[in-house]
């Protein structure tokens, strides 16, 4: 009588697997328990809230199976966003692949920075430098209706990528991205540029950072990593307004340096340094007068 383990045991509980899931993923991350919830909650189709209300479901074994290989390539470092293909920010579920940067928490400080410039009921306009995944791009246009907006990056890819997310968030019909070099593209000036370029120093980058996510949206050239930043500047008087503003999120090391770049390109603009949600003096803005 064929009698295989494969047939016999008893599949597993939700509860059992993130048990598992939690003690695979103990050593490789800051918060494994939260992962294995992302993940099996991503396997099952459903939120953590639901997954989390169902300890006793038992996993099928298509299941158990993706779910033991998305565990081990999280053991590897691999970022979650690109194990599940979104990333919460800003309020939003945005599609994320290995074409673009995973959105961090502390950038949503750029976004609310760019909101406080732009008036909620008048028709403005606003363009999102290195655009990615864009993140920044519709967390703006979604909470501004009036916004007309530009999304530029150098990859075709990450641009296929926030044209997803425009039409998930139905904003498509008031955004225009382009593929080019920062703010060559840009058809006309507009009242808000925000910039959060690749600035991370060649010696700077998390090993996870550096294996898994795109080099090109990472490293920003230069020894000290401001190299794609001073080009920005260099460009950016033609495409803004007077009145405008310019939002950039830089590295907690580049505050000084970038605010005296930005006033050699400014002379005459207010430049502020503001605190992320760390704590850390990385977003600059210029108000042009």
């Amino acid at each position: 009588m064929h009698n295989s383990n494969a047939e016999t045991r008893t599949p597993q509980s939700v509860d059992e697997a993130l048990r598992r899931g939690k003690d695979i993923l103990a050593r490789c991350s800051s918060s494994p328990r939260l992962d294995a919830e992302v993940i099996l909650a991503h396997v099952l189709g459903m939120g953590r809230a639901a997954l989390l209300a169902r300890p006793e479901q038992r996993l099928d074994v298509e299941a158990e199976g993706m779910y033991s290989g998305l565990l081990e390539r999280r053991k590897r470092g691999e970022p979650i966003a690109y194990l599940t293909g979104h990333k919460e920010f800003y309020d939003l579920d945005l599609v994320i692949t290995r074409d673009v940067l995973v959105p961090r928490p502390e950038t949503e400080s750029v976004v609310e920075a760019c909101l406080a410039d732009l008036p909620e009921n008048e028709e403005v306009t606003f363009a999102d430098i290195g655009t990615g995944s864009g993140a920044i791009l519709v967390a703006v246009a979604t909470q501004r209706p009036r916004l007309h907006a530009y999304g530029t990056d150098i990859s075709p890819e990450a641009i296929a990528v926030a044209a997803q997310n425009c039409e998930r968030y139905n904003i498509s019909g008031r955004v225009r991205l382009f593929v080019g070099d920062l703010c060559e593209p840009l058809p006309k000036p507009v009242n808000v540029i925000a910039a959060n370029l690749p600035y991370v120093p060649p010696d700077e980058a998390s090993p996870e950072v550096a294996t898994w996510e795109p080099n090109v949206a990472v490293f920003g050239g230069g020894a000290d990593g401001s190299a794609l930043i001073r080009q920005f500047l260099g460009q950016a008087p033609r495409y803004l307004l007077p009145g405008g503003t310019i939002v950039m999120e830089t590295a907690h090391s580049q505050g000084v340096i970038v605010s005296k770049l930005a006033q050699a390109a400014f002379p005459s603009a207010k430049i502020e340094v503001h605190k992320d949600l760390a704590r850390y003096d990385r977003i600059v803005t210029i108000r042009h007068s």
